[in-house]
C-alpha cells in the first residue's frame, strides 16, 4: 500500500496525543467534547459561578429585548384591540339607547293615540246616547200628542154618540109612553105632555 509521508506523520502524531491523554486521564474526541478533567469539579455549567456574569448579561439582554417587544409591539396591539372593542361597545350602547328612546317614543305615541281614540269613542257614545234620548223624548212627545188628539176626537165622537143615543132614547121613551098610556087609559095624550113627563123622569 502506498502511504505518503504526511499521512504517516499525522498518524504518528495522533497516536502520541492519544497515548499522552490516556496517561494523564484526559480523553478528547474529534467533536472536541471535553471530559472530567476539563472542568475540574464536574459542576453543571449553568450552576457554575464562573458563568454567572455571562448568564446575567444574557438575562439582561433577553429581558431588554422582551421589554422592547412588549412595549413596542404586543402592548400597543392589545391596547388597540381593547380600544376598538371599547369603541364598539360604546357604539352598541349608544345604538341601544337610541333604539330604546325610539321605542319609548313609539309607546308614548301609541298610548296617546289610544287615549285619544278612547276619548273620541266616549264622546261619540255620549253624543249618540244624547241624540237617542232626545229622539226618544221627541217621539214620546209626538206619540203623546197624537194620542191626546185621538182621545179628544174619540171623546167628541162618544159625546156625539151619547147625545144622539140620548135623543133617540127620549124619542123612544116618548113613543113608548104614548103607547102605554093609550093601552092603559084608552085615551090620547099630547106629545108635549109625554115629553115633559119623560124629561121629568130623566131628571129624577
Amino acid at each position: 500500500m502506498f502511504v505518503t509521508a504526511a499521512y504517516a506523520q499525522s498518524t504518528t502524531t495522533e497516536g502520541a496525543e492519544a497515548h499522552d491523554a490516556a496517561a494523564t486521564g484526559e480523553v478528547h474526541t474529534e467533536t472536541g467534547v471535553a471530559h472530567e478533567g476539563e472542568h475540574g469539579s464536574g459542576v453543571f455549567p449553568p450552576f457554575d459561578s464562573s458563568h454567572f456574569a455571562s448568564q446575567l448579561l444574557w438575562l439582561a439582554i433577553t429581558f431588554g429585548l422582551f421589554y422592547l417587544l412588549m412595549s413596542k409591539v404586543i402592548i400597543p396591539r392589545i391596547g388597540g384591540i381593547l380600544e376598538t372593542r371599547h369603541d364598539r361597545i360604546a357604539q352598541d350602547l349608544d345604538e341601544a339607547s337610541r333604539l330604546k328612546g325610539e321605542a319609548d317614543a313609539a309607546i308614548a305615541a301609541y298610548e296617546q293615540d289610544l287615549a285619544n281614540a278612547k276619548a273620541k269613542g266616549h264622546s261619540i257614545a255620549d253624543t249618540a246616547r244624547e241624540a237617542a234620548k232626545n229622539k226618544a223624548n221627541a217621539d214620546r212627545v209626538a206619540v203623546e200628542a197624537d194620542l191626546a188628539k185621538k182621545i179628544a176626537a174619540a171623546e167628541t165622537r162618544i159625546a156625539d154618540v151619547k147625545a144622539k143615543a140620548l135623543s133617540d132614547v127620549g124619542a123612544i121613551a116618548e113613543e113608548t109612553a104614548s103607547a102605554v098610556v093609550t093601552q092603559l087609559i084608552g085615551g090620547t095624550v099630547t106629545k108635549a105632555e109625554i115629553s115633559a113627563a119623560v124629561k121629568a123622569s130623566a131628571g129624577n
